[in-house]
């Protein structure tokens, strides 16, 4: 057998242990996310809560307290997560916000929203106004998208 041969087999077979141990190793990370997130559903509460605040920011100075910073990955510590400051009750917290719920949460105005410990899953409403999330900015090439649209529309009802 010529050595290109053996040599392509032997990546071949790497390749493939590879790819066996993402998939065991992917299978079990997604039972552990499974879990926890049937955790987070059974710790899950409705409350009011007046946004103050949000932004994304990184974990170190997004001020949440020292406890929840140890336990995150140094990885994810330089990460940016968004992070709402509101007052729940008469205590003013820091919460870390799912990022769907995060574009929907408005600024300085009341809301009931669902945590689990301090994450904001989802936003239930809104005092006073309508929950809608925020329009996507137009990208630099959908002005040219939306001229050839007019332009074919225009062909087709033979309008001039």
């Amino acid at each position: 057998m010529p050595l290109w041969a053996s040599i392509l087999i032997g990546i071949a077979a790497v390749l493939l242990i590879g790819v066996v141990i993402l998939y065991f190793v992917g299978s079990k990370m997604q039972t552990r996310q499974l879990e926890q997130e049937q955790l987070m559903e059974q710790m899950a509460q409705t409350v009011s809560m007046l946004v103050i605040d949000k932004k994304i920011l990184r974990m170190k100075e997004s001020g949440l307290p020292p406890a929840v910073l140890e336990q995150t990955p140094k990885y994810m510590r330089r990460a940016k997560v968004p992070v709402v400051k509101g007052k729940v009750g008469n205590r003013i917290m820091v919460m870390l916000a799912d990022n769907a719920a995060y574009e929907i949460l408005p600024v300085k105005s009341e809301a009931k929203v669902v945590i689990s410990g301090i994450y904001i899953r989802e936003v239930k409403s809104v005092r006073g106004k309508t929950i809608q999330a925020p329009e996507k900015k137009k990208g630099f090439f959908s002005r040219f998208r939306k001229d050839k649209d007019q332009k074919a529309e225009v062909k087709k009802t033979g309008a001039k």
